[in-house]
Order: C-alpha cells, then sequence, then structure tokens
C-alpha cells in the first residue's frame, strides 16, 4: 500500500507516493531522481547507499519510506552545501581518494556525519566510524589522509 509523503532532501521539499516500505534509496534514485547515492549490497553492510537524516549517517537501501518521518535528508548531490561537507569534498578531490569512484558518494557521506560529530578524529575515531564502509579498490589510506585534511580544513 503507498503512502503520500513530503521528504525534505537537500534543503527541498518532495511530494512522492511510494509503498510505505520502499527502501529510501530506491525513492532518492527512482522517485527523485537523485542518483548519486549508490546501491551497494541492499543489506546495510557496505555503505554504498549511506545518507544522512537529521545530520546522522544511515544506510538508505534498509530504511523505510516509512521510518523516515520528518526527516531531513541530506545526498552527497547536497553535502557540499554543508562547511562540514563541503571540507571533505575538497580534501577528497585534493587527495584523489577515487579511484573507480563507485563507494566514495557514502564514503563521503560517513566521513562528513564524523567530522561534524567529531570535528578532530583520531586514527581509532576514524577506523570505528569508516568500518562499515567498503571499497573494493582499497583506498582507505587516502580516505583517512582525506579525513585528517578535512579536519584540518574544518575550522568553522
Amino acid at each position: 500500500m503507498g503512502v503520500k509523503a513530503i521528504l525534505k532532501v537537500n534543503g527541498r521539499p518532495h511530494t512522492v507516493d511510494a509503498p510505505a516500505d520502499m527502501p529510501l534509496l530506491w525513492v532518492l534514485r527512482d522517485i527523485i531522481g537523485l542518483t548519486g547515492t549508490k546501491y551497494g549490497c541492499g543489506i546495510a553492510a557496505c555503505g554504498a547507499c549511506t545518507v544522512h537524516v537529521d545530520g546522522q549517517a544511515v544506510r538508505s537501501c534498509q530504511l523505510a519510506l516509512s521510518d523516515v518521518g520528518k526527516g531531513a535528508i541530506t545526498t552527497i548531490e547536497g553535502v557540499g552545501a554543508t562547511p562540514v561537507g563541503k571540507a571533505v569534498q575538497t580534501a577528497w578531490r585534493d587527495g584523489e581518494v577515487a579511484q573507480c569512484g563507485y563507494c566514495q558518494p557514502g564514503q563521503i557521506m560517513q566521513a562528513t556525519a564524523l567530522l561534524a560529530a567529531t570535528p578532530r578524529p583520531d586514527d581509532a575515531a576514524i577506523d570505528a566510524s569508516m568500518a562499515g564502509n567498503i571499497c573494493r579498490c582499497g583506498t582507505y589510506p587516502r580516505i583517512r589522509a582525506a579525513i585528517k585534511a578535512a579536519a584540518q580544513g574544518n575550522r568553522a
């Protein structure tokens, strides 16, 4: 059974009519048309589908539309509008983090949530936060370096 919902995505309202149990990932990609959030595993194990709901990193492949409520959703398309997101994206580009790039939207979203909560994380905090985000290309050293660079540039 479908539900009509108004989602606030990247600061803009979007009216959607979709099954209540449809994962947010597919609402974002197939209904709203924001394809930056990627499908990876479908079981919330790889992190490719990470978005923010009210500033918290969540796996959109396992979050049902009915569970979003009135939460503010931020995707990779909108995270650069925040100071922390902009710092992370800049560090990612400057550090040439991406190899194939498929996992990078989820990596960036997870890193942004980490830095928003912990502006100066140590290696253990970075490892703990990023552990659920898989990069098949193995760019983990560049990811960590970019997070540290973003933390240095995140003086807001």
